[in-house]
């Protein structure tokens, strides 16, 4: 309600004693001008009590402005609403004025007609209350205005603040699918492979089965991470390098050239094995002869450049076009959702054959933020 709060409590008294004032200064000096003998502190109780009538009132007339505020659609109902209350309002305010000046100002030698009063004051009074009803309403109506916009600029605020919840959840879900992708092919893979080992090399095996583990650990680690260290994702990816080559052996080798001040470069968690993993299943799986993929790093104007080819038998000009699979497609959805604009992702094929990946991101480290 109105005077739950304290200081709309504090305002209205204030503003209702203020409201007497005036109009007892105004009364008390208009009558000292015609020359009648008035006490200006009984003057000023009744209309104290006036404004104080007034007070007790205000919130009947915040209810009613806020219940039928005039908008479109409702404005001749709301319109007629607010003026029989405020002509009921005013003409009880009549009525208190002459009780009061009657009690504190009335000549006992005279015979107290109220009618007589209240007709009198009806034509001079009336239409001052009614206006006073009136700014009441007007200060309601701001009131509940700047309620309404407070209100929608908080929902505006919460709705912003969820939606940004809920784009940073789905690149931590793209992230998550990104590596689960590690685990059918590859997982698949290499308990095959160690299966295979286990009846002509049992200590290949046995380290394979080791590396594997360790990758797994590493890969729980940092789960939730949206960017690592390029030092830690080039470890991942020896890691998961280490075992396919076991798979390959001479088939598979990788050239790595990584500038020492990107290393602390802060790069989208698992991005490298991902784009490795493609470049060894559909370039260098297919091949009979050995197969090569290059590990490139470097940091020019700001960013920090990442490239990886392979010479492997590529891809055609349409898939090259369209993203060359869903993984490469998640791979640049991610790099969307964490850097907007300020990315770049390339994937051609040379002319000397094989797929080379690009990506460039802005170089920042742990402590600098993006």
């Amino acid at each position: 309600m109105f005077y739950r709060n304290w200081r709309w409590l504090v305002l209205s008294f204030g503003g209702w004693t203020l409201f007497g004032v005036f109009f007892a200064l105004q009364n008390y000096v208009n009558a000292v001008y015609f020359g009648q003998d008035i006490s200006f502190w009984t003057t000023l109780a009744v209309w104290l009590i006036c404004g104080y009538a007034w007070m007790l009132l205000t919130p009947l007339v915040v209810f009613l402005a806020e219940r039928f505020f005039i908008k479109s659609g409702q404005i001749r109902r709301n319109l007629l609403v607010h003026l029989l209350a405020g002509s009921a309002i005013s003409l009880f305010q009549l009525a208190v004025f002459i009780f009061a000046r009657q009690w504190l100002l009335g000549n006992s030698q005279k015979t107290f007609s109220f009618s007589a009063d209240f007709q009198k004051l009806l034509v001079g009074e009336f239409h001052v209350n009614l206006l006073v009803y009136w700014i009441v309403v007007g200060i309601a109506h701001l009131r509940l205005i700047n309620r309404r916009y407070l209100e929608r600029m908080r929902e505006s605020a919460r709705l912003t603040l969820s939606t940004s919840q809920l784009e940073t959840e789905l690149a931590h879900a793209q992230l998550d699918a990104l590596k689960m992708q590690l685990h059918p092919h590859f997982l698949f893979n290499t308990l095959n492979s160690i299966s295979v080992l286990m009846r002509d090399d049992v200590k290949a095996a046995n380290r394979m089965l080791v590396r594997l583990s360790e990758l797994l650990r590493a890969a729980l680690k940092s789960e939730g991470s949206q960017e690592v260290s390029l030092r830690q994702e080039l470890e991942f990816l020896r890691g998961y390098l280490e075992i396919e080559q076991t798979r390959f052996q001479d088939r598979l080798t990788v050239d790595f050239a990584v500038e020492g001040e990107t290393l602390e470069a802060q790069v989208p968690n698992l991005i490298l094995q991902p784009i490795v993993e493609n470049a060894i299943r559909h370039g260098i799986a297919p091949l009979a002869t050995a197969g090569l993929i290059q590990v490139r790093a470097r940091r020019e104007n700001g960013f920090v450049e990442l490239q990886i080819t392979d010479n492997g038998a590529g891809l055609s000009e349409s898939k090259t076009q369209t993203g060359g699979g869903i993984g490469l497609a998640n791979t640049q959805k991610r790099l969307e959702k964490l850097y907007g604009e300020k990315y770049k992702f390339e994937m051609f094929s040379p002319e000397t054959g094989g797929l080379q990946i690009k990506i460039k991101i802005p170089f920042h480290t742990n402590g600098d933020g993006k």
